[in-house]
């Protein structure tokens, strides 16, 4: 059987991207390490495949645009910011191909078809598609959540954010909260999750007294969860909604009960879509910017492409809180 990189990588205890860059003298590692990974690819009998790297050097003027999952895309307006941004910064020196892993067979990665690939993850299950992207060595950036190989990785403090989300509301003197969280195993659901317990716990209180639904980031599953949240005996002053489309299913069904917002529930969601700051709710929310980070992924990668730079370094981007009128203030009042 052939040596891959792979097999080099875990022979010198090193990441793939690291093996190849010495095997492809690309970059500015340290050249006792270059040394030190050539001797170990030439004693295991490793051989470069020659006609992929001759078709690869032919440029595709292609680059891949690959999510978690384009089956089951929690938002049509995250593909929208996405696509924008990424074009924002190739123009018409690329074209972009929208992929999902989801769709995605093992092994059937073609390296002739790519110039450079960025993945928008949100699982860590993606983490297969993202290691044969390495061993096919296809330049990558991975945006979105935290990844734990050895490429450029542009993402958002997302517990951060959150936490400062539900400290808004406690802070205003919210002592009945519920949340509507997002679809369980997904990364930004648990990141989201960490965020508000902590900052429950930081104020006294008790995370496991909290009501808490969710499902799909989805507008019929922000409405269910909205109404059996409605249906509590002692009903929250105040829901903490994982994204945008949740908040505005959550105010749906709080207005189908003859309530108001904020009148008397107050709404916080995330994201920051276009449509928050405007109509009858305008929606406190934290600003989460998936085109500045397509943008700034994308930036990452054209530096490989065309300049040689490979940026090994986690790339964090500010989350912010949009304050709007969708929270009451009820601090010195009786709630």
């Amino acid at each position: 059987m052939a040596v891959t990189i792979k097999d080099i990588a875990k022979q010198a205890g090193v990441s793939y991207s690291t093996v190849s860059r010495a095997l492809n003298d690309v970059g500015a590692g340290r050249s006792e390490s270059r040394q030190r990974i050539l001797n170990i690819a030439r004693e295991m009998g490793y051989v470069p495949n020659q006609a992929a790297i001759n078709l690869k050097r032919s440029c595709s003027h292609t680059i891949g645009l690959f999510f978690s999952r384009i089956s089951k895309m929690s938002s049509p307006f995250v593909l929208h910011d996405v696509l924008t941004g990424v074009y924002d910064i190739v123009g018409s020196r690329y074209n972009v191909a929208v992929k999902g892993i989801d769709m995605h067979e093992a092994g059937t990665l073609n390296p002739t078809l790519f110039d450079g690939i960025i993945v928008l993850s949100q699982r860590s299950e993606d983490g297969a598609f993202i290691e044969e992207v390495m061993e096919k060595q296809i330049p990558m950036v991975a945006i979105c959540r935290i990844v734990y190989y050895d490429v450029p990785n542009v993402v958002t403090d997302e517990v951060t954010a959150m936490e400062k989300a539900m400290d808004y509301l406690l802070d205003r003197g919210h002592k009945k909260v519920a949340v509507i969280e997002g679809l369980p195993g997904v990364d930004s659901t648990r990141l989201r999750h960490r965020g508000w317990v902590n900052s429950v716990v930081r104020h006294g209180m008790d995370p496991a007294a909290i009501p808490v639904e969710g499902d799909e980031y989805r507008y019929a599953n922000g409405y269910k969860a909205a109404k059996k949240i409605l249906e509590l005996k002692e009903r929250p002053t105040a829901i903490l909604c994982f994204n945008d489309e949740l908040a505005f299913a959550a105010r749906a069904a709080i207005y189908e009960a003859g309530l108001t917002v904020p009148g008397d529930i107050s709404l916080i969601g995330f994201d920051n879509w276009d449509m928050s700051g405007y109509g009858t709710m305008r929606l406190t929310t934290v600003e989460r910017n998936m085109g500045d980070l397509a943008r700034e992924g994308t930036r990452v990668l054209l530096r490989r492409l065309e300049d040689g730079i490979i940026d090994d370094s986690r790339i964090f981007l500010d989350n912010k809180l949009i304050v709007r009128e969708s929270v009451n203030d009820l601090r010195g009042k009786e709630n």
